[in-house]
């Protein structure tokens, strides 16, 4: 075999490799990958049949309740349009409460009822860390300040 053929069936040879990675890779990202849905969404249709999905909304008042097996809870999640009744098996997170913001993660049951295998709570999204919060309220006094020296001068300067 010639030196030409070698590195034709080398490169030929690497290409089909790097065809092989790629299709593995998408295909571990397409397994590994899930949407996020409202309950509006769901409702209209729009959430995958049998595959596992993010639902996302308010958790409503009033509406979390635990089973007889004291694991087992039922709670409606709505996103003000629609409401979505969701079953969860496990330890809640300390931030989920009603009237907050919650996204769960599973499938849609044959009942209409959302079987999650994973619940998050979402904090306050108005929430800033104190120091965020006392270096923004710095920079609004210098901003008014510095307004105020400029509205200062420009008058001095129209005299």
């Amino acid at each position: 075999m010639k030196t030409r053929h070698k590195r034709i069936a080398l490169i030929i040879g690497g290409l089909a490799v790097l065809g092989l990675v790629v299709a593995l890779v998408l295909n571990a990202f397409q397994s590994n990958l899930v949407f996020f849905f409202s309950p509006t969404q769901v409702a209209a249709g729009e959430a995958p049949k049998g595959k596992s999905f993010r639902i996302g909304g308010l958790v409503k008042e009033g509406t979390i309740k635990r089973e007889a097996d004291g694991v087992t809870l039922r709670f409606v999640m709505t996103d003000t349009e629609q409401d979505m009744i969701v079953a969860y098996k496990g330890i809640l997170p300390d931030l989920f409460k009603e009237g907050k913001g919650a996204v769960a993660q599973g499938k849609l049951g044959e009942d209409g009822v959302f079987v999650a295998t994973e619940v998050l709570a979402k904090h306050d999204e108005n929430y800033m860390p104190p120091e965020a919060t006392k270096a923004l309220g710095d920079a609004q006094q210098r901003a008014a300040a510095n307004k105020a020296a400029v509205e200062a001068t420009s008058k001095t300067v129209k005299q």
